[in-house]
């Protein structure tokens, strides 16, 4: 069940995280694990690298990179205000000194903007919410999880109603001005649809800036070919994969790194 109040949840083969939703928590630290993208980016960077995790929601890739490689410097962003504060509790507890956050969507121009918060799905919470395909998504994913139908039918029901709300929303090149970042090592980006508006986000003096990005991608109106396609264009060499637990889904998750 989904609370607005912080909640204590211990992950599998991992810390205990301040999270809105236990389950959920739960689902979202299976995907920073081995043998993901996620772990793979995390295992390219090294102590005192910057960590710049776009969609942060509750921080577990934040967490994730800080046990990898301790000392790695965090900078995110998360605009849902339920999830921030879960964000900076977690950092506090499991980052290295000097992490920052910002409570705001990140986007390709700055503004205010729609955001859709599930609160029993929260790590599907986005500017672009659809209920009908999160639906979907999530059913294949239960299937493809040995889930029987009926009971993965079940268990969806509900899940994406969601609550509106508007949010402040920055350019990914405004937040690293603000925070005075000269380097990214790694940029992550997980923005349910957002993803190439936090990309295009990116101004061209700060690409060279960046030595990897991992981003998970709706493949929806030709947007993975659009990531793969500016990725390549800021000399990038791209990977992308699918988690077979989403096979038949449009999720992809795109790996980036400066040179290959």
């Amino acid at each position: 069940m989904s609370t607005d109040a912080p909640l204590r949840r211990q992950l599998p083969d991992g810390p205990a995280v301040w999270c809105t939703n236990g389950p959920a928590a739960v689902a979202m630290w299976r995907e920073m694990v081995p043998p993901g993208a996620y772990h793979r980016a995390a295992q390219r960077l090294r102590p005192g690298d910057t960590v710049v995790d776009i969609g942060a929601n509750i921080g577990l890739m934040s967490v994730y990179c800080s046990r990898v490689r301790p000392g790695v410097r965090v900078l995110a962003a998360e605009p849902a205000p339920a999830l921030h504060a879960c964000l900076e509790r977690n950092l506090a507890e499991h980052a290295a000194p000097g992490w920052h956050t910002e409570c705001v969507a990140v986007a390709d121009r700055p503004g205010r903007l729609t955001f859709t918060y599930y609160p029993e799905a929260p790590g599907n919470s986005g500017l672009h919410a659809d209920p009908a395909a999160d639906d979907a998504i999530t059913l294949a994913f239960l299937r493809n999880s040995g889930v029987d139908p009926e009971d993965a039918t079940e268990l969806v029901d509900g899940l994406h109603t969601g609550v509106e709300f508007t949010v402040p929303a920055v350019t990914a090149s405004q937040l690293l001005r603000r925070h005075a970042v000269d380097r990214v090592d790694l940029l992550k980006v997980d923005v349910e649809r957002a993803e190439l508006e936090v990309l295009r986000g990116v101004a061209d003096e700060h690409w060279p800036l960046v030595g990897a990005v991992v981003a998970e991608v709706h493949d929806e109106d030709g947007r993975l070919d659009a990531v793969r396609g500016l990725l390549t264009r800021h000399g990038f060499t791209v990977r992308v994969s699918q988690d077979p637990l989403l096979a038949d889904t449009v999720l992809y998750d795109v790996e980036a790194v400066r040179g290959g």
